[in-house]
């Protein structure tokens, strides 16, 4: 899941490099997409690797079913790592996704009135699959983080192992969805079906 959101964020950002950038985007180069996935893939294992060298720790969820954060510690060790967990694998990547839209979108707002290439139709319509997965994204992990924020810092059993079963499973598949938003909103793909 933190993979999948850091992705985003690097994705978002280099859509909006690409897009409101002078010169066409290098298709032959993949040295920025390689360096993209190492950065993703390096971000979300220093935050996922602490519990395992003691800085909280893993655990059953909800009835047992699934495995993540202990959210219901309440001690100072854990309850740090939640807060920095939120901070930098919630909060930061989602301000990076909403900045880079933002500026992206007031962008595409200034030239909408100008001649518009084939490259540039081309990357609002990447834009577009990239916003799709993002809000999809965020229904899948945002009930999960109300669920586990109230079991970290809300009152003591109120969130019972039957009400957090739904958002684990929501948030545990969202890894699923954005293959499929890409095999349907890309036109190459599609094409091809």
């Amino acid at each position: 899941g933190i993979v999948s959101l850091i992705s985003l964020a690097v994705l978002s950002y280099e859509r909006y490099c690409t897009m409101t950038g002078t010169t066409e985007a290098d298709t032959t180069n993949y040295r920025k997409t390689w360096t993209g996935i190492i950065l993703s893939w390096t971000y979300s294992l220093v935050w996922t690797a602490p519990p395992l060298f003691g800085w909280s720790s893993y655990g059953p969820e909800g009835p047992g079913t699934t495995c993540s954060v202990n959210w219901h510690s309440r001690d100072a060790n854990n309850t740090s790592y939640i807060i920095c967990l939120f901070i930098f694998c919630l909060l930061i990547p989602f301000v990076i996704i909403v900045y880079s839209y933002g500026k992206l979108l007031c962008a595409i707002r200034q030239v909408s009135g100008i001649n518009k290439g084939m490259g540039r139709t081309r990357e609002q319509h990447v834009l577009i699959m990239v916003v799709v997965m993002v809000i999809c994204f965020l229904l899948c992990w945002l009930p999960y983080a109300t669920v586990a924020l109230l079991a970290t810092f809300g009152k003591p059993g109120l969130i019972t192992p039957a009400a957090s079963i739904i958002p684990s499973i929501l948030a545990k598949s969202s890894t699923v969805y954005n293959p499929i938003i890409y095999i349907f909103m890309n036109k190459q793909v599609s094409e091809m079906l």
